[in-house]
Parts: C-alpha cells; sequence; structure tokens
C-alpha cells in the first residue's frame, strides 16, 4: 500500500511538471524569444534616439507614398517670330515696363516678387534678372523712375504705392529694397494704372472711378483730375512727362497737360486736348516716344493713329492719320511703337500688329498666353514687343516695323541730293534689312 501511494504521488508530480512545461514553453521551441519581441525594440530601448514606450501601441499600418501637386504646366506656344520666352514668375504676370535707358524689363505678379529682366540677354538662351520681394503683399502694377535705379508698385491688399530703391550690398552686388516712404490711401475705388513722369517731378495714380490724383515723390497730393468720363477704363503719363490722359466709358480721350515752373515747383492741371472721332468707349491708348502721336482701340471695332503735335493753348485740335479695323474681345490693350511706324492690339489672348503707313494687318500671333494678355508694350528702340497674361513674358521681334524703316528710307532716298544724306539712309535700309535676313534666317 505504502508503495502504490508512494508511485500515485511521483506520477502527480511528473504530471504537473508537463503541464507546467507545456505551458511556459509552448511556442517557443529553442528557446527563442516572441517573433514581434525579436523584430522590435526592447522596452526602454531606443528607436532613432528616441525612448520608446513602455506601453503597447495601436500596430502601424503601411504607409503609401504621399501624392506631389502637381504644378500647373506653363501653356505652349510657339512661333517663327518670338525671340524668347522669359520664365521666373510662379504666378500670373500682370503688368510690364521698360526702362527710359532701354536696358531693363520691370515685371510683377501675384507670387509677391517684381522682376528686372536685362533686355541685353532677350536673344540669348539664359534670362538674368533681379528679383525683389514685396514683404505681406503682392503688386500689380510697377512703373520705373526715370533714372532706373528705383520702381514704384501699387500694393494690391495696402491699396497704396510703395517705392523700392536700389541699394549696393556689403557683397558688391545691387538690390532692390523697399524704401520707408508712405502714400496715404486716397482712392476709392480700384486702381488700373499708375504712371511715374519721365522728367521725375510727379507720380500718377488712376482708379476705375473718373478719379486721376497727381503726387510729388514725398507722397504729397499736388491735384485731383475728375475724368467725367462715367468710369475710367485707362489712364498713363506721356513719356515727355507733360501729359497726363485717359479714356472710358465715352468715345473719346482727354488730355490734360501737368504745368510746373521754370523752378520746379507745382502750379496747375490743364485741358490740353482731345481725341474725338471713335463711336463707342475706348479701351486704351499708347503714345509715341515724343508723344507726338497716339493710337487708340475702341469697342466700336477700330484702332486710330493721331497726330498729337499741336498748338493746343491755340486751339488746334488732333488731326486723324489712320483708321484700322480689328477684333476687339476684353481685355483689349493697344501698342504704340516708340516710332510710331508700328501698332499692336491685343484681344483676348492673341494679339494683332499693324503698320501704320496703311493700317493693314501684317502679323498675327493667337493664343499667345494660357490667360487674358494683361500688357503689351514695345521695348524703347522697337525692335521688340512684349506681352504678358500667365506665368511667362513673351518677346517678339518687331518685323512690322523693320519693314517699314526699309519701306520709308527707300522713298526718302529717292528724293535726297546731299550725299552724306543718301549715305544716312541707306546704312539704316542695310541696317532694318539685315535685322530681317537675320530673323527669318533663324526661323527656317
Amino acid at each position: 500500500m505504502e508503495a502504490a501511494a508512494v508511485a500515485l504521488v511521483v506520477f502527480s508530480l511528473l504530471l504537473g511538471a508537463l503541464v507546467l512545461w507545456l505551458l511556459l514553453g509552448r511556442g517557443t521551441p529553442g528557446g527563442k524569444k516572441p517573433e514581434a519581441e525579436a523584430d522590435g525594440p526592447r522596452d526602454g530601448q531606443k528607436l532613432n534616439g528616441d525612448t520608446t514606450s513602455k506601453v503597447p501601441g495601436p500596430k502601424r499600418q503601411k504607409q503609401h507614398p504621399r501624392l506631389r501637386k502637381e504644378k500647373p504646366q506653363q501653356h505652349a506656344f510657339a512661333h517663327p517670330l518670338l525671340a524668347a520666352a522669359l520664365k521666373g514668375h510662379s504666378g500670373s504676370i500682370t503688368c510690364l515696363d521698360f526702362s527710359s535707358n532701354g536696358k531693363y524689363l520691370a515685371s510683377c505678379a501675384d507670387d509677391r516678387t517684381v522682376r528686372i529682366w536685362s533686355t541685353k540677354d532677350f536673344l540669348e538662351r539664359e534670362h538674368r534678372c533681379m528679383r525683389a520681394n514685396v514683404e505681406l503683399d503682392h503688386a500689380t502694377l510697377v512703373r520705373f523712375f526715370p533714372d532706373s535705379r528705383a520702381f514704384v508698385v501699387w500694393l494690391a491688399n495696402g491699396d497704396t504705392i510703395q517705392v523700392f530703391r536700389m541699394t549696393k550690398k556689403e557683397d558688391g552686388s545691387f538690390a532692390y529694397v523697399a524704401a520707408p516712404e508712405e502714400f496715404p490711401k486716397q482712392h476709392k475705388a480700384p486702381i488700373i494704372n499708375i504712371g511715374v513722369a519721365d522728367t521725375g517731378k510727379f507720380i500718377m495714380t488712376a482708379s476705375s472711378d473718373t478719379t486721376i490724383l497727381i503726387w510729388d515723390l514725398r507722397g504729397e497730393v499736388l491735384a485731383s483730375i475728375n475724368t467725367n468720363q462715367m468710369n475710367n477704363a485707362f489712364a498713363a503719363v506721356s513719356p515727355c512727362g507733360r501729359f497726363v490722359a485717359s479714356c472710358g466709358f465715352t468715345p473719346d480721350v482727354k488730355v490734360w497737360e501737368v504745368c510746373f515752373s521754370k523752378g520746379g515747383d507745382f502750379q496747375e492741371v490743364t485741358r490740353a486736348f482731345e481725341l474725338k472721332g471713335h463711336k463707342a468707349g475706348v479701351y486704351s491708348f499708347s503714345f509715341s516716344n515724343d508723344s507726338r502721336r497716339m493710337a487708340t482701340v475702341s469697342k466700336d471695332g477700330t484702332w486710330k493713329l493721331w497726330d498729337t503735335d499741336v498748338e493746343y493753348k491755340k486751339q488746334q485740335d488732333p488731326y486723324l492719320l489712320l483708321t484700322g479695323k480689328c477684333q476687339v474681345l476684353e481685355p483689349c490693350r493697344v501698342a504704340l511703337s516708340p516710332d510710331a511706324r508700328t501698332v499692336a492690339v491685343s484681344s483676348s489672348t492673341s494679339i494683332f500688329v499693324y503698320g501704320t503707313r496703311r493700317g493693314e494687318e501684317e502679323e498675327r500671333f493667337e493664343g499667345v498666353h494660357g490667360e487674358h494678355i494683361t500688357d503689351l508694350a514695345f521695348d524703347v528702340n522697337s525692335r521688340f514687343l512684349v506681352s504678358c497674361g500667365d506665368r511667362a513674358i513673351r518677346v517678339f521681334h518687331n518685323t512690322v516695323g523693320y519693314r517699314a524703316v526699309v519701306e520709308e528710307m527707300k522713298a526718302l532716298l529717292k528724293k535726297a541730293t546731299n550725299e552724306s544724306t543718301k549715305q544716312r539712309l541707306q546704312q539704316q535700309i542695310t541696317s532694318a534689312q539685315s535685322a530681317l535676313t537675320s530673323i527669318y534666317g533663324k526661323t527656317h
């Protein structure tokens, strides 16, 4: 009996040991650790420099790569007469302006920058530019000062003018920095244009109601003009710096002279003359470099060229020289080349170029920009026509102007009797023909 009892105790102990072994060692043969523990860090170990928590977290889900937001593609445009496409802005460009010395082109966009481009790089592969940042705002309009060492912008959110001046940095390079001068808010309606007189005596701002303000360079209002045109569609300062003009709902363009004394003191703004002849409201106008010619474009589907070299103080009115037909899809702008030989009209996203000798369309650029064209201008030497309307500036060869020079100089050469005059005319003909040969040689 005693032997049987001992055997039963031994059997019970062995059975208990077997059960305990199964509970503790099942699923980890060979003494291996559980798989999750083997692959992951232990409590208190560091992962990429950070101590892990002892509290087990949820199972990490497999991460998918983030999809990058694609930038809108640049509008594709090609044409044999396209000289360059200036790309650098990341936002839509709203305004262009050439410096009076012809060396620079300023552009502003809603990317909070103003860029200053070197015109001598237009025909190069790389186009250098200097960038000026507009802090906490963006510029909608930009205009150079006469010395090209400063420019003014209109701030979209600030509703005022800001001046930028060129400064020399410690490393010897140059940058445009916002000046401390502040211009008070005066306009009650949206601004349509600004301008700086080439004399450096005043700044003009015009709003979409009927108001034009004349400022001095310190931010003081010298005069306020009521255009009485129901609304202003466009306004500008003449290249000579004497005149301010506006157009709008009425079918005419009104021009005023901003008068200063010989000592440079402001005197008054006086009515000079009007351009009358359109049958509907005028969209835009443009001056030649000497302010002796003006071009206008109207809702009536025509553009006109005017002789404004008149003695308006003796009540002499401007002369209508030419009328041409054109497409007028809004927004519509007109640009007259500085030498008055070429007129360009932008209509929505396309540009039409006319010679001013006969008024015929000679070049057409369709679908130039992906958005409506916002500005159109010739360079000071009448070699190039530039436009903006998306994130790029298109630069075109002004072949219409070169052909006009050849035709005009040949006609004068037939009448010339002086030998030196003949040589000068022949040089101009040869130069223009050489430019055309070079342009068309590259396009084929």
